[in-house]
């Protein structure tokens, strides 16, 4: 899939640089070219020798080499790219990038190309959850840069959380993703999938059945059709597609927010399973048994994630598709949905029980649109997923 595309691979200073070595290694394997660039920290955790042997070519390391801007110019060095990659992007690089600083190579090659960038960040669980480089992270998405990771784990530092860059062979598959050739390439769609969890105390949680699986479906063929797939997933049974940028989140709240902030996009298609309301007097310590009764929960509706994307003016994404589980008069119901949030399609189930479809393998879905209905046979969810996908594909043209 890879043979004859360029890899220009970003070589930040961090631990998990060792990991870009395994990177060139499996990039070779599936036929791309990679050209390296290392930052100066880089050089502190691999070497240039040891990445120049297995990239098979020179490594870039510095903006003020004239024997290199006689050969390519750094400029140019970015431009002949199929897809730039920087694994690992610290901190610091990220924060440089989202910034547009230029002070060294690799900050200038990000600055100065339109090639298609992809990120896999790694760093300490405190860096990555600071409110700076999340604002970073905010600005290089809505530039159009693609994050793989990271992963939840034990860190080299010996805390324990998100920070931990990618494995080499799931940043393959998102590079694969990122340069697939389908009708949906250079298309954006925001997908989301799984529950939300809306907290009662630190330790109780109000949940639905819902496992993630038709959503991560959807991402993956998504994907598979050439589309860029921002995948915003509660805390789901199944695990995420490869090969797409997860956006991770808790509540209904949270989630409205990470949708919001991955638009713009052609798409959106609301497979979640949001909670409808959140307990709004939670409490700070677990809730503990009195004897004196029962306690008292106070309730206020979640945001209306689905009815504020179609609401939107002109950041409206051209085609928004919902999702409704229901458990009787299921076209009715949906058919009112999706007038009443102002969507252009609703994939109204059947989640009764005895229909297994709730957490299981299978779906059955109808198709409402403003032209009608229409009842899809009973398949796999992974079938369902590329019909939807071979659809959104032929509505967006």
């Amino acid at each position: 899939m890879l043979a004859q595309r360029r890899i220009l691979l970003i070589i930040g200073g961090g631990i998990a640089a060792y990991k870009s070595l395994l990177l060139i290694r499996i990039l070779r394997g599936a036929g791309a070219a990679v050209t390296p660039v290392m930052t100066r920290g880089a050089g502190e955790f691999v070497t240039p020798l040891s990445v120049s042997a297995l990239a098979g070519e020179k490594v870039y390391d510095s903006l003020f080499d004239l024997t290199d801007e006689a050969e390519m110019g750094h400029i140019q060095l970015s431009r002949v790219a199929d897809l730039i990659v920087v694994a690992p992007a610290t901190a610091n690089l990220m924060a440089q990038a989202a910034t547009g600083q230029a002070g060294d190579l690799a900050t200038t090659l990000l600055l100065a190309t339109d090639t298609p960038v992809l990120m896999a960040p790694a760093m300490n669980v405190r860096m990555w959850q600071h409110p700076a480089t999340q604002r970073n992270l905010a600005t290089l998405r809505a530039d159009g840069v693609t994050m793989v990771g990271p992963d939840e784990g034990d860190m080299a530092c010996g805390e324990y959380g998100p920070g931990r860059m990618a494995e080499p062979e799931a940043i393959l598959a998102a590079i694969e993703a990122r340069l697939a050739k389908g009708p949906l390439t250079g298309r954006h769609v925001i997908v989301t999938s799984g529950p939300t969890h809306e907290p009662i105390d630190p330790v109780r949680y109000i949940a639905n059945r819902s496992s993630g699986a038709q959503g991560t479906a959807i991402a993956r063929s998504l994907a598979a059709l050439g589309a860029r797939v921002s995948f915003v997933t509660g805390p789901a049974a199944v695990p995420p597609p490869e090969g797409v940028e997860v956006i991770r989140v808790e509540t209904a709240a949270q989630m409205h927010d990470a949708v919001m902030a991955a638009l713009p996009a052609e798409a959106c298609i609301m497979a979640a399973a949001v909670a409808d309301w959140r307990v709004s007097n939670a409490g700070a310590q677990k809730m503990k048994k009195t004897g004196t009764g029962l306690p008292a929960l106070e309730f206020a509706e979640n945001p209306d994630i689905l009815a504020a994307v179609s609401g939107l003016g002109d950041g409206r994404p051209r085609l928004v598709v919902g999702f409704a589980a229901e458990t009787e008069d299921v076209t009715a119901h949906a058919t009112a949905k999706r007038a009443r949030k102002g969507c252009d399609w609703i994939l109204a189930n059947d989640v009764s029980d005895g229909t297994g479809i709730m957490g299981g393998t299978e779906n059955a879905v109808t198709l409402i649109t403003a032209d009608g209905a229409e009842d899809w046979p009973r398949m796999g969810k992974g079938e369902v997923a590329d019909r939807l996908a071979q659809r959104l594909a032929e509505a967006l043209g």
